[in-house]
């Protein structure tokens, strides 16, 4: 995942590709990389339905970036379902961040998200 700068100690555990619901609304799609000290996102799609009509207009490239300090994660939980798999992460700042990963499995990225 070379399109993130590590900072000075910082180390990769494992990236995933899934969806972003940020606290605000929206859908986005693309890589999420978990580190010792961040989750680092990169927004490739918006897949919301308001951004599905825009992609059909305008094709562009990152939709932008999110990162997240671990120092900030208040509490970190696991909801699945049948169809459903998501690391709900939530900040000091009561913010809820939510990756959703479909129907796959999403225990090692809970496990990731916790480890420093």
């Amino acid at each position: 995942m070379s399109q993130f700068e590590l900072l000075d100690g910082e180390t990769e555990i494992d990236s995933w590709t899934l969806n972003y619901l940020p606290p605000g609304g929206g859908r986005f799609t693309g890589q999420l990389l978990v580190t010792n000290q961040r989750l680092l996102f990169d927004a490739a799609f918006d897949t919301s339905v308001t951004g599905a009509l825009k992609e059909l207009i305008i094709v562009s490239g990152s939709h932008g970036y999110l990162s997240i300090a671990k120092s900030t994660i208040q509490g970190i939980e696991v909801k699945s379902s049948f169809f459903k798999k998501k690391v709900i992460v939530t900040l000091q700042d009561g913010q809820a961040h939510t990756f959703d990963y479909g129907m796959l499995s999403v225990t090692k990225l809970a496990a990731a998200i916790e480890q420093r």
